[in-house]
């Protein structure tokens, strides 16, 4: 009897909770339908008033009829602002004729359509009218918050860039390392140059890294140290990165004559094993004993070449080397063209870095070619450096190398600097990581 009284007693307390249950959450819904049915009350219209509302919702309108209570898209909401009106009209406008223009760049000229299209497509999505594509919930404005804002993206490109790097040229050819460090003086070059024009200090160090030519560790930096700067910044670093065969080649002709652009070098020693996979352990620890906030990237970049050269994990270094840094390289993209919003693009600051980055990354290509021919003059006749491997020295890998030797090869068919070019592209991206680890350490 006991048994089945408190049987009894268990299933009536189960049967009043669940009553109540159900009439709290039969309250709860009836008031959220109450409240939906408030927000989409329906009232009829005529064929002609659906006509005029469907109007209002396109595009042609809001190019044509800007409204003051349109806010820019952004990832972080708090940071939002109502759109001018140029930049709701004449502002796209503008921006789409630049996203042709990237695209044509990237299709029919081949300025390394791997970084230029996604960049270029965000950009096209991103200044789409009433889309809110870059905003928090929005397509542009998720990717940047799930990889660029918190710095991921980046760390991830230099893990694929260390599976992809040979270090065998620069091992072979230590002294190519000057080339690499003199390109450098882009990134100090710039520092100063934003400085001149009004930033300040912490500021101008988070722009000075475009002048490297190095996405990942400008969107690293500038995260660190101005990220209301971000956008901007990542825009002109991947610009110029992509825009390197544009750029690199006419300061190279314009700095070396014809016969040092025909300079052969000589041949590479063959490199043991042992000194690739040691290498880079040995710059992992040194940036440990001596610039701690530069190890992140180094880290990364160190992990996946010891990878690479451990031999005994092709599956993971193959999809460093392909799978992992052609997704991220299209996320990366894509988050990046985000910010060639009308808005945010067709700013002063924005220009002024874009201008920054312009003079700086010419600078630093300068500087490495500049090198290359100093140093000549305490070489041998049989040991002499082709100075346009100088050029080489920013951190566009293999882009910068691949430009140098292009340009060779239009002076000698048979002079080829490829391999000769990777020594100090190579030590190029090394530099701007170490650079980064600096400026951040002074901060």
């Amino acid at each position: 009897m006991n048994k089945k009284l408190i049987a009894s007693l268990l299933i009536s307390l189960f049967c009043v909770f669940s009553l109540n249950a159900f009439a709290s959450d039969t309250s709860h819904t009836s008031s959220t339908v109450k409240e939906e049915s408030k927000v989409k009350e329906y009232h009829a219209k005529t064929i002609g008033q659906l006509v005029v509302s469907f109007y209002e919702t396109t595009g042609i309108n809001s190019l044509i009829n800007p409204s003051p209570d349109v806010m820019t898209s952004e990832p972080n909401p708090a940071h939002a602002r109502p759109m001018t009106m140029f930049e709701q009209t004449w502002g796209r406008l503008i921006m789409f004729g630049i996203v042709f223009l990237l695209f044509y760049l990237a299709i029919a000229k081949g300025f390394e359509p791997l970084l230029l299209l996604p960049i270029a497509f965000g950009g096209l999505l991103a200044n789409i009218p009433l889309a809110n594509m870059g905003g928090a919930h929005g397509m542009l404005g998720i990717i940047y918050n799930m990889g660029i804002a918190n710095e991921f993206f980046p760390l991830l490109i230099f893990m694929g860039v260390g599976a992809m790097t040979d270090f065998s040229p620069l091992l072979a050819n230590p002294k190519s390392a000057l080339l690499g460090g003199a390109a450098q003086f882009g990134i100090f070059g710039s520092l100063v140059g934003a400085v001149m024009i009004g930033f300040d200090l912490q500021t101008a160090s988070a722009i000075s890294i475009i002048g490297g030519a190095d996405g990942p560790t400008s969107i690293f930096i500038a995260n660190r140290l101005a990220p209301e700067m971000l956008g901007a910044i990542a825009v002109a670093a991947y610009s110029y990165m992509a825009l390197v065969p544009v750029i690199q080649p006419p300061i190279m002709k314009a700095l070396t004559t014809d016969a040092e652009r025909r300079i052969k070098m000589p041949k590479l020693r063959k490199v043991h094993k042992l000194e690739k996979l040691f290498l880079p352990i040995l710059i992992l620890m040194l940036a440990i004993l001596v610039l701690p906030e530069s190890t992140p990237l180094i880290g990364a970049f160190a992990f996946g070449n010891f990878l690479k050269q451990s031999g005994v994990v092709e599956r993971l270094s193959d999809t460093m080397q392909n799978s992992l840094i052609n997704i991220v390289t299209i996320f990366l993209g894509l988050g990046v063209g985000s910010k060639l919003a009308a808005d945010k693009f067709l700013v002063l600051d924005t220009l002024g870095i874009m201008i920054i980055g312009l003079l700086a990354f010419s600078a630093g290509t300068a500087a490495g070619v500049l090198m290359a021919k100093l140093m000549n003059k305490f070489s041998s006749e049989e040991n002499q450096i082709n100075p346009l491997i100088g050029a080489a020295g920013v951190s566009a890998v293999p882009m910068a190398a691949r430009v140098v030797s292009k340009v060779g090869q239009e002076y000698d068919k048979s002079n080829v600097l490829l391999m000769h070019a990777m020594g100090p592209n190579v030590a190029g991206v090394i530099g701007s990581a170490v650079a980064a680890g600096v400026l951040l350490s002074i901060f």
